[in-house]
């Protein structure tokens, strides 16, 4: 058996989930569920793409810190 809560929440969040229901008896359950789901996967997007950016920040800074760069930025 699930157990159920009451949330409290401000009208205008209340307004915001009626507009991006995907159908209309879908219940808020259902859509923040969803939107728990799909935050999640962003995080772990996200997560990644750091540790990408972290990776590749030494080799950037070599191909773009550079004399004839420089060069043409003051040109």
């Amino acid at each position: 058996m699930n157990d159920k809560t009451t949330v409290q929440l401000d009208s205008d969040v209340v307004n915001k989930l009626k507009e991006v229901k995907e159908y209309p008896e879908q219940t808020y359950n259902n859509l923040i569920g969803k939107m728990i789901v799909a935050f999640e996967e962003s995080k772990k997007r996200n997560q990644y793409d750091k540790y990408l950016h972290h990776i590749q920040k030494q080799k950037m800074k070599e191909l773009w810190d550079n004399k004839e760069d420089e060069a043409w930025e003051h040109a």
